[in-house]
């Protein structure tokens, strides 16, 4: 490892080598494979990589009042309650903000006449592909809930800032509302809100 004060480096150079590719496991959501692979060391080993079959999806509806809407419920990998900006996938292919409309409206009932796509994140890229997506929803209007059969979903309404005190005191460890809740703080401030 070499430490640059401005580094030249070819980022588009690829130092491992793929021997070998095999899913392992998949199903409606993702695929599990494992590649045989030579690591930029020159060593053999293996590499498990989780591949989504959807975009993830995060939205940060903020009204004229500086209020947001985090969603909670309680998940099943983490065996505990989280609270979350709404959120969910896209199906690739499709146009990423009509999928965010669709969630936004799944899981508050809100429409938005106005979007900003404020990030873009990849969610634990040592592990998976996932590409994630955050959006500004804003110019808000109450529409119908529409949550998905899976889901047992508590809205909650408060101030942006609280939500971002949420995060700074960890209560909101999700790793897509966090970005989207920090960076919908400083996109706001950049526009005097």
């Amino acid at each position: 490892m070499s430490l640059h004060n401005d580094p030249n480096v070819d980022e588009t150079r690829n130092p491992w080598q793929v021997l070998g590719s095999e899913i392992k496991y998949q199903n409606p959501w993702i695929s599990v494979r494992e590649d045989q692979v030579i690591n930029p060391g020159g060593g053999r080993g293996i590499y498990g990589v989780v591949s989504m079959k959807n975009k993830a999806l995060g939205i940060v509806p903020v009204d004229e009042h500086g209020n947001t809407w985090l969603v909670g419920q309680y998940r099943y990998p983490l065996n505990e309650y989280s609270w979350e900006i709404p959120m969910g996938g896209g199906l690739i292919g499709i146009d990423i903000q009509e999928s965010a409309e669709r969630e936004l409206q799944e899981e508050t009932g809100l429409l938005a006449r106005r979007w900003t796509n404020i990030a873009r994140l990849h969610t634990s890229n040592s592990v998976t592909d996932e590409e994630g997506f955050v959006f500004l929803a804003e110019d808000l209007e109450q529409g119908e809930l529409a949550p998905e059969e899976t889901e047992e979903l508590h809205l909650w309404k408060l101030p942006l800032s609280q939500a971002v005190e949420m995060v700074m005191s960890n209560r909101i460890t999700d790793a897509i509302s966090v970005a989207g809740l920090l960076k919908a703080e400083r996109v706001l401030a950049s526009r005097g809100f």
